[in-house]
């Protein structure tokens, strides 16, 4: 004769381990489902940063010249390709002109100038250290623009080496700060200018640092 306590104690239990095992597969289930939808919505916000994202290089040698005023009145003329390095009374004044190879609206805030071996130095400077441009200066994707920067004052911080290294024609070295239009993407790049035979300063870029979001030199 059938044990029936016994038979629905097994039942009980039966049913009860099929549904720990269907809350258990249902849990795993969720879990997959938001870490897919936690990484595709990663992988979204990346695709439209990387939208926004501006880069900038120097101009091309087939890029117009720039003419640039400075606010003593002074131009300074410069051909795509080249750097606009002078000097006039103590004062120093720099012009890059840039192209944007990026496919994000490129802000300028603000720069900073060494003496040193670029191949040396391979950091950037503080952020914290570099001039804020007196006016943001912006530069569609795909466009060209310039940069412009001036070392006027004795106790300059700038200044040190400087006037040495131009006498001597040392190779110049400059970091630009800018970003994307909403002020995120924060980029450092490093320009250099170096004094050729004819007396101009030719320019090209070495390397870039991303302030917000991953090296991927430290990936």
């Amino acid at each position: 004769m059938a044990d029936w306590p016994t038979v629905a104690s097994l039942a009980t239990a039966g049913g009860t381990l099929v549904l720990a095992v269907a809350t258990f597969s249902s849990v795993r289930s969720s879990q997959r489902a938001t870490r897919l939808a936690e990484r595709s919505a990663q992988i979204s916000e990346r695709a439209l940063l990387i939208g926004l994202r501006p880069v900038l290089v120097p101009s091309r040698d087939s890029d117009p010249a720039e003419s640039v005023r400075f606010v003593e009145g002074r131009i300074v003329h410069v051909s795509g390709g080249m750097a606009g390095v002078g000097h006039e009374d103590g004062v120093f004044y720099f012009v890059i002109p840039l192209r944007n190879v990026g496919t994000g609206l490129a802000v300028i805030h603000g720069w900073h100038i060494g003496t040193y071996d670029p191949q040396v130095r391979t950091d950037h400077a503080d952020p914290e250290a570099f001039r804020r441009q007196s006016l943001d200066l912006y530069m569609p994707a795909g466009d060209t623009g310039f940069w412009q920067g001036a070392v006027r004052e004795p106790d300059d911080p700038f200044r040190p080496g400087l006037a040495e290294a131009y006498a001597a024609g040392q190779t110049l070295s400059f970091e630009i700060l800018y970003g994307d239009h909403e002020g995120g993407q924060r980029t450092i790049s490093r320009f250099i200018a170096a004094l050729q035979e004819d007396g101009q300063w030719r320019c090209r870029v070495i390397r870039h640092w991303l302030l917000d979001g991953v090296d991927p030199r430290e990936r």
